[in-house]
């Protein structure tokens, strides 16, 4: 696992092995999970939003419209 972004509200893991990236909401505690193409696609589309304005508040604000897909809760070991 490595972290790709962390935010005070966002974090982002990238699974290699595994071609996967789990985004997670810090703020409700969930979290969703993206693998193969469609991780793919995510780091394409967060590339093309973000752009040259690669602040906190400009990811953050993309991340926050992948909302309705944060349906599994965090669980802590």
């Amino acid at each position: 696992m490595r972290i790709v972004y962390n935010s005070e509200q966002y974090y982002v893991a990238e699974y290699p092995g595994q071609d996967g990236l789990e985004l997670v909401d810090k703020r409700s505690s969930r979290g969703t999970y993206f693998q193969g193409d469609v991780a793919k696609n995510f780091v394409e589309a967060m590339n093309n939003a973000v752009g040259e304005d690669a602040s906190i508040e400009r990811i953050d604000e993309f991340l926050d419209s992948f909302a309705v897909l944060l349906n599994s809760p965090v669980v802590y070991h």
